[in-house]
Formats: structure tokens, C-alpha cells, sequence
């Protein structure tokens, strides 16, 4: 019985430890010819084996609440080992008490290269550089993680951004394009550190009051859930008025669009006009899609 006792509490443990990510990952090579195609089955399957068994935080994670997500990259230009991809970065999460997900991060970042060497070994460490490719990946890994945690608690992902602050000091002396403070388009300084500044806080309570006050309480009350996710909007209406068009709003409708027309469509009525008037006034390049709501 002893025995017995032990190995239960060992796999508990091991279970509550676990990694944070269920990753999948995709690597499109249509744009690049003549290549020996092993060489980026072996980088998706270092990468896949990367982000699904590192463990980015210290923070006790139970195998059902690993963050589903995926890393799409598609090749543009390859030589010589050197990589330049654009890489696509979904995540997502269960909707309390029913069968749906929710979207929570849909990024496309343009401005990713790096040089892979077969085989050698992906190491995370947030304070030290030790390729571009594993800053990266670990960067948006924390990002994941970060605004998953929002949606849950108020500001509950500020850990793992730090960890994503500490990766893109780090990075930035490296060379590499992408982690600069000012470009043509935004890059990944301009995304951490839009997160991290207290300007932009509206951003990260919309998360929280959009899924834990929001949507996880239509099970219960759809109309109070509907009610919620409104209010959200409003939140991330402060945002607009202080920063119009920020990086982050474009990121939320990149992610949300489709979800709020459905979200407004369907169930019990509630006034939709002022709902309507909001996401016209953040996001006008959508009104095409926000006048579908009635």
C-alpha cells in the first residue's frame, strides 16, 4: 500500500509539473525548390519537441491545462543553413463548462530569420542568447503563456512577460531583425513593450473581463455573458481613446473579429447599437463585419 501510495503521489506531482504548451507545428516550404527537404523535417520536429517539452515557467501546470496552440512557419528564402520565414502564432482556450474554444492570439510575424544547424540542441534560457531561432520561439512561447493567464486572472500573465522582456534585451544585441525598437512595422520590442506599459493595461483587462466574466459565465447565464463581453468592449474603447489604432487592438481584432459577430448573432437579444457603435469607432477596417450584428 505504501508503494502504491508513492507512485500515486509521484505521477501527481509530475502531472502538476508539467510543460505548458500542446503545440503542433507546420513548416510550408512551397516558395523554396531544390532543397533537400530533411532539413526542415528535422527543424519541425526540434521545434515541436522544443516547445511541447520545455518548461518555460516555475508555475505548477496539470496535463488538462496545457495552452493549445501552433507555430506555422513558411519559409521565404532558405541558404545555406540562413532562414527567413514568416511565422504564424495561433493560441487558444476551452470555454468554462461547454465544448467551445476560444481565440486568443493570432499573430503573423514577418520578420523572422535565423541559421539552424540539424540536430543541435534547442535550449531556453530567458537571460542568455543562443540563437535567433530559439529567442523566438521562446519569446512568443511566453507571450502564449502571458496572455493566457490574463484571461483567467487580472494581469495573471505578468511573469511570463517579463520572461519575454528579458528574451528581447537579450536578443537585441544579437544582429538580428526583428527585436528593434522602431521599424517600418511593428516589431516584437514594439509588441512586449506595448504589454508590459501601463498605458496600454486596458488591453490585458479586456482579456480577463472578455473570457472570465464574459464568456465563461454564459453556461450559466447567456444573457449576463453577453452583457459581460459588451462591457469588455468598452474596456478596450479606453484603450482607443488614449492610442487609436495601437498594435494591441489590431492584435485583438486579428484574433476576435469573427468570435464577436457570432457572439452578438446568436442567443438572447440585448441592445447591440452602442455594441456596434465601439467596435466601429476601434476597429473601422471591420465595419463590413460589425454591421452583420443586429
Amino acid at each position: 500500500m505504501r508503494i502504491k501510495f508513492l507512485i500515486v503521489l509521484f505521477l501527481g506531482a509530475f502531472c502538476a509539473n508539467s510543460q505548458e504548451l500542446k503545440a503542433i507545428v507546420s513548416i510550408n516550404t512551397d516558395q523554396v525548390t531544390n532543397v533537400n527537404t530533411q532539413i526542415f523535417k528535422n527543424l519541425e520536429k526540434q521545434v515541436f519537441d522544443f516547445l511541447n517539452n520545455t518548461k518555460f515557467s516555475e508555475k505548477a501546470v496539470k496535463q488538462n491545462e496545457k495552452i493549445n496552440c501552433a507555430f506555422f512557419f513558411i519559409v521565404n528564402k532558405f541558404d545555406s543553413n540562413n532562414f527567413e520565414v514568416t511565422l504564424q502564432v495561433n493560441s487558444s482556450r476551452p470555454v468554462y463548462n461547454s465544448t467551445f474554444t476560444s481565440p486568443i492570439l493570432n499573430i503573423n510575424d514577418k520578420d523572422v530569420s535565423f541559421k539552424y544547424i540539424e540536430f543541435e540542441n534547442l535550449i531556453y534560457d530567458q537571460n542568455a542568447f543562443t540563437s535567433n531561432l530559439v529567442s523566438v520561439l521562446s519569446f512568443y512561447a511566453n507571450i502564449i503563456i502571458a496572455s493566457d493567464a490574463d484571461t483567467f486572472s487580472d494581469k495573471g500573465g505578468t511573469d511570463a512577460l517579463e520572461a519575454a522582456l528579458n528574451i528581447t534585451n537579450v536578443a537585441q544585441s544579437n544582429g538580428f531583425s526583428g527585436w528593434e525598437q522602431t521599424g517600418k512595422k511593428p516589431t516584437r520590442f514594439n509588441l512586449i513593450s506595448d504589454l508590459m506599459s501601463n498605458t496600454f493595461d486596458p488591453y490585458r483587462e479586456t482579456l480577463y473581463q472578455y473570457h472570465m466574466i464574459g464568456l465563461d459565465k454564459m453556461a450559466d447565464d447567456l444573457k449576463l455573458g453577453k452583457i459581460a463581453v459588451a462591457n469588455a468592449l468598452e474596456t478596450l474603447l479606453k484603450l482607443h481613446k488614449v492610442r487609436p489604432n495601437s498594435l494591441l487592438a489590431r492584435t485583438f481584432f486579428d484574433t476576435k473579429t469573427d468570435e464577436i459577430v457570432d457572439i452578438f448573432n446568436g442567443g438572447p437579444i440585448i441592445d447591440t447599437v452602442k455594441v456596434r457603435e465601439n467596435l466601429t469607432t476601434i476597429s473601422p477596417l471591420n465595419s463590413s463585419k460589425w454591421n452583420k450584428i443586429r
